[in-house]
């Protein structure tokens, strides 16, 4: 059977291995502490190495990758760019906008399908069908970046303006969209700046309560709300963008 090696079984790691497994891979699972080189060694040609890494790991996992496994490729992280990857020096990797919330000892819950770009996505459509997650392709460049993006949109919308209404993303919008727009504004202002591209903003809106219809009651904020915050204030630091309403809610 051909093999997948999946680096990090966090509760992502564990949804996609299984998902693998059913469609008839063999996992190669890569822990905290492994040695990446030996297991290379052993497994020098899998058919895809999906890192599941969290986001801070993410450009330590990329940089030390074995040259073999590079055009094989996978990634799932959120707050995900080309950028990420290009400064890496990878050119096409498989990449996937995870719509699908997993927590601990609770099964994993689609919000709406997830895209998936690259030469590994047929194999991750297959796998998350195979449990029950559904998945869609998408090809490589625009499409791939807008999903991206969309999905950072999203992400950074809710968590950053809940951290000041609490609640779910269908009280955001009903009871606070004014504001909720506010932020998202100043969070494409920041994907713009990054991405190189004006995006389409009616559009983003759009995709982002297409997600919010899929889970109405999905919370805004959780533990990383707060990084979430920092973090975009800084991409606006890089970029000189004044982003008010976000330096507000940072104090």
């Amino acid at each position: 059977m051909s093999e997948v090696v999946i680096i990090g079984l966090g509760q992502l790691g564990r949804v996609f291995a299984g998902g693998l497994l059913r469609a008839g891979r063999t996992v190669v699972p890569l822990n905290r502490g492994d040695d990446m080189a030996t297991l290379a060694q052993a497994h020098p040609a899998p058919e895809l190495v999906l890192v599941a890494v969290a986001e801070n790991d993410l450009h330590g996992v990329l940089a030390a990758l074995p040259v073999a496994w590079k055009p094989r490729v996978a990634l799932i992280q959120n707050e995900l760019l080309p950028r990420d990857w290009q400064t890496h020096g990878y050119l096409d990797p498989t990449v996937i906008s995870v719509w699908f919330e997993k927590k601990k000892g609770i099964d994993a819950k689609p919000l709406i399908a997830s895209p998936v770009a690259g030469p590994g996505a047929a194999l991750l459509c297959r796998a998350l069908a195979s449990i029950d997650l559904p998945c869609r392709e998408v090809a490589p460049g625009d499409a791939l970046l807008f999903e991206l993006v969309r999905k950072n949109v999203y992400i950074l919308t809710t968590n950053i303006a809940g951290l000041k209404t609490g609640g779910t993303v269908s009280q955001l919008w009903a009871q606070h969209e004014a504001f909720a727009r506010q932020v998202a504004n100043e969070v494409m202002d920041i994907q713009d700046a990054l991405t190189s591209v004006r995006h389409d903003r009616d559009k983003l809106i759009a995709g982002m309560l297409e997600a919010f219809d899929g889970d109405p009651d999905h919370g805004c904020t959780g533990r990383s709300a707060p990084a979430r915050l920092a973090r975009a204030i800084g991409h606006a630091d890089e970029f000189g963008l004044d982003v008010p309403v976000l330096r507000a809610l940072a104090g």
